[in-house]
């Protein structure tokens, strides 16, 4: 049966007045629903996805901004220790910068040993230089002070391990081991 040979069949004028009223109001009721569900819904759908996607879109940028500060923040740090690399001196090696500063800090006496190691680094043309070395018998000032002529030099070189033992309680001497390192092309 399609819908217009039901209408043939419901002759509203046949009907009372109450019965047209409810036959009416179903109709109308029952466009109201294919209305809603063909009509208001699918448009209040669409507009919910579209506000999750401009949620998640908002979210992408803000993640692509913090990314971008990073990357500009690590290439702008990558060029001060480029240009760190380029003021030291020709030929300079780890092993001669500490025997000269051990020297100045007046501790070179007091050197028993000094291990120089390279190696290479994995993804990166630079190799990691390393010099292990003993201290024996000195005082905390020198000690202080030939740490803080490796920490402070311009030579982008610093203290990865340190271990101090007392030597003498009476005369405050120290025995310290230490591993140095820095980047080399």
């Amino acid at each position: 049966m399609t819908f217009e040979s039901i209408l043939k069949h419901i002759n509203l004028s046949k009907l009372s007045r109450r019965e047209r009223i409810i036959v009416i109001s179903g109709g109308g009721l029952l466009a109201l629903f294919l209305l809603i569900q063909l009509v208001i819904v699918p448009v209040f759908e669409r507009s919910a996805r579209m506000a999750r996607a401009v949620q998640s879109k908002t979210q992408m940028l803000a993640d692509m901004q913090r990314l971008k500060y990073e990357y500009d923040g690590l290439s702008s740090r990558a060029k001060q220790s480029e240009a760190r690399f380029t003021r030291r001196d020709k030929g300079f090696t780890l092993f001669s910068f500490l025997d000269q500063l051990a020297g100045q800090a007046r501790v070179k006496e007091r050197v028993s040993y000094m291990r120089p190691t390279k190696t290479e680094q994995k993804n990166s043309p630079l190799k990691l230089s390393r010099v292990e070395m003993k201290l024996e018998a000195v005082t905390l000032e020198q000690l202080t002070t030939f740490l803080h002529g490796v920490e402070t030099s311009k030579n982008m070189v610093s203290v990865s391990k340190l271990s101090v033992t007392r030597r003498d309680q009476k005369e405050g001497l120290l025995d310290a081991i230490l591993q140095v390192d820095t980047l080399e092309p």
